[in-house]
């Protein structure tokens, strides 16, 4: 008898609901016949939501969901995370297709679970297939566990892929956070474009929404776009996370066994394992800002919580931009904005001149949110700040159930500066020199007193995440320690590594007016910390003679005496028996940027959107329409039209035919000449 007749004549498992689907998919349907090319659908997807008026209600995506060619793109993406590597389509297995089925089957007829790890039906590549039964203690081990289940990440990924385009459609442009084409950079960017001439400032902390938030709050601002019930089913049911309750006593003692059990063993990789970051990724990654510090996780919902969180985000977002509307109040005697709230220049080169606020001077807002931080300038009076301050927490606590006291928005000043996302925003007071013509036509020359935006880098913030990660100690003159983690690594290998680093942070601080003043102090940590692990490596005893054997930038090589006896770098390198030693970057001030001025579009989106509209335009008949009417209307004409027929003119006659009125102008005037 075979294993599949003897599976199937044992009655618990035949009873079971996933077998049943298992049995009934893997018989009737060949998973390769099913499958097809992904980014038709999802194109079909992102088209139809941004084609879509934004109140419209989106009643039926069980046809999404009953697509495999995305739950194998779910798949994919679940595995590129889970080992590191993203399979092409032909290399899924036959067995994990059919399991794809299964799972499809059990999500569409509401029958799948969350964290059931008992009964699994995909599992992840990395797990060995188990022949035995599992032993009653590792099966309790596995359920106690806070692993997440492999077959809840891809149905994370395929409610991901379904429900992102649909509320993308309909966010606010004021949130940057957790959404693509979007990031920290772009934040600053509208922040040195658009929030010039402000005077006080409301820096919010509302991340006790990322932390937790009430699954009805949750569900009941998804229904406003989506309101298809397995879906909903499915964000009910991840968002309860059920609690467990632990026996008390000697846990504490057990767990610190565990702990030192723990670290005493090294743990060994398996090759389909993902390898941990780099040291320079990990390094760059403890500099996060406190505003990206923090990413959202709801019960089961994994990374389906952070769009839930700017899903429930976006209700503050939509209030705020009706508040910019109501409080703007121009005035004609103001130099920038006179008529509309789009008016003027929004240049940070354009100087405000002072005094940036008061009865001639026009009363505006404007808002910006990065995750659970958002930032108000207020461009009049404090009472005004405070009055806006006491709208956002009776709209948090009614709208999202959380009450926010007076320390969670703070009210601050322009000339103190205001820290957002580890730089510094402030204002600049420079004289230029206003010329224009007086009476009798003569040019007259005065001083005038302006302001200038200013957004810096943080260098306290950035000597104190250094700090933190044991590089320098001291806080006013700090004094780099060596970098010992990598101890054990060699010259060329601990070089690339700081230097990447150097190249993110460089890239990090891309948009700060100090952008050399923060990476040459950056480079200089980094460049005197390696030196001190070199001396201490090569007995050196000092910074100094590094220095003078690998030069400023340690791109020499360093060897320990050895009577001349080991053979010279260069034949080594030649020979291909050693890696080539790079030196550290920013070594001279002269090689690091400058700070990237480009101007930033005020009513700016990412470019799929850009695309995404584009797109939608060219689909509309009337569209072309009008566009043929206006080309018969002005006589215009294709550019390849003319130079088709330049070309042929040549052939034919060695003479262009058909010139324009002005090159018939030109020629005249060439033959009276």
């Amino acid at each position: 008898m075979s294993l599949r007749q003897t599976i199937k004549q044992l009655p618990f498992i035949k009873s079971h609901p996933l077998f049943r689907s298992f049995s009934s998919s893997s018989s009737h349907q060949d998973p390769y016949s099913l499958l097809k090319d992904p980014i038709d659908i999802c194109t079909s997807i992102w088209v139809k939501s941004f084609s879509s008026p934004s109140n419209f209600v989106f009643s039926n995506l069980t046809g999404f969901l009953s697509k495999l060619d995305l739950w194998a793109l779910a798949y994919q993406r679940s595995c590129a995370h889970v080992t590191g590597k993203f399979p092409p389509r032909n290399a899924i297995p036959s067995h994990a297709l059919h399991c794809l089925l299964s799972l499809q089957t059990a999500v569409v007829h509401n029958r799948f679970k969350w964290n059931d790890k008992a009964h699994q039906i995909l599992r992840s590549p990395n797990d060995k297939p188990s022949t035995k039964l599992v032993s009653k203690r590792k099966l309790s081990a596995m359920m106690e566990s806070n692993d997440p289940c492999f077959q809840d990440r891809v149905v994370q990924e395929m409610l991901l892929v379904v429900l992102e385009p649909f509320f993308e459609a309909r966010f606010s442009r004021k949130s940057h956070a957790f959404r693509p084409g979007r990031n920290a950079h772009t934040v600053i960017r509208t922040i040195r474009s658009n929030f010039a001439g402000y005077l006080w400032f409301l820096r919010g902390d509302l991340s006790e929404i990322l932390d937790y938030i009430d699954a009805d709050v949750v569900i009941g601002c998804v229904e406003k776009v989506v309101r298809d019930k397995k879906v909903l089913n499915l964000i009910k049911n991840a968002l309860r996370l059920p609690v467990r309750i632990r026996e008390m006593g000697n846990s504490g003692e057990e767990s610190r066994k565990k702990k030192k059990r723990k670290s005493t063993k090294k743990k060994i990789l398996n090759e389909n394992e993902p390898k941990p970051d780099p040291y320079w990724l990990r390094t760059f990654f403890d500099f996060a800002p406190e505003e990206a510090a923090k990413i959202p996780t709801y019960g089961y919902c994994g990374i389906l919580s952070p769009l839930l969180a700017n899903v429930c985000l976006n209700e503050l977002d939509q209030m705020m931009e009706q508040k910019i509307v109501d409080f703007f109040r121009p005035n004609k005697l103001d130099s920038i904005w006179k008529h509309s709230i789009d008016d003027g220049c929004h240049n940070p080169s354009w100087p405000e001149f002072v005094p940036s606020s008061g009865k001639e001077k026009t009363r505006k807002m404007e808002y910006i949110r990065y995750g659970g931080h958002f930032l108000i300038g207020v461009r009049g009076r404090r009472e005004d700040a405070v009055q806006i301050r006491k709208e956002i927490i009776e709209f948090c606590e009614r709208k999202f159930g959380i009450r926010l006291d007076n320390s969670k928005i703070d009210i601050e000043h322009i000339t103190r500066g205001i820290q957002f996302l580890d730089h510094i925003i402030c204002r600049r007071v420079i004289y230029p020199t206003l010329r224009y013509t007086g009476s009798g036509g003569k040019i007259v020359s005065e001083k005038g007193v302006g302001t200038l935006l200013s957004v810096t880098a943080c260098l306290q913030q950035c000597i104190r995440q250094f700090r933190r990660l044991k590089f320098v100690k001291g806080d006013k003159d700090p004094e780099p320690l060596p970098c010992t983690p990598m101890l054990y690594s060699g010259q060329a290998h601990t070089n690339a590594q700081m230097n990447k680093f150097l190249e993110t942070m460089a890239d990090w601080y891309q948009y700060a007016d100090n952008r050399k003043k923060v990476v040459g102090f950056c480079a200089y940590v980094i460049r005197s910390s390696l030196a001190k692990l070199y001396a201490a490596r090569y007995r050196l005893k000092s910074r100094a003679k590094v220095y003078k054997i690998a030069s400023r930038d340690l791109s020499r090589p360093l060897r320990e005496n050895s009577n001349n006896s080991a053979p010279e770098y260069s034949d080594l390198l030649r020979m291909g028996l050693v890696d080539a030693i790079e030196g550290v970057q920013f070594a001279h001030m002269s090689s690091i940027p400058t700070c990237d001025y480009t101007p930033f579009p005020r009513n700016w989106i990412p470019d799929h959107e850009q695309v995404l509209h584009e797109y939608i335009r060219l689909q509309d008949p009337k569209f072309f329409c009008d566009l043929h009417r206006s080309i018969k209307r002005q006589g215009l004409s294709l550019p390849q039209d003319e130079i088709s027929e330049i070309v042929w003119d040549y052939k034919t006659l060695g003479i262009r035919r058909y010139q324009s009125s002005g090159e018939n102008e030109l020629n005249n005037g060439l033959q009276k000449v």
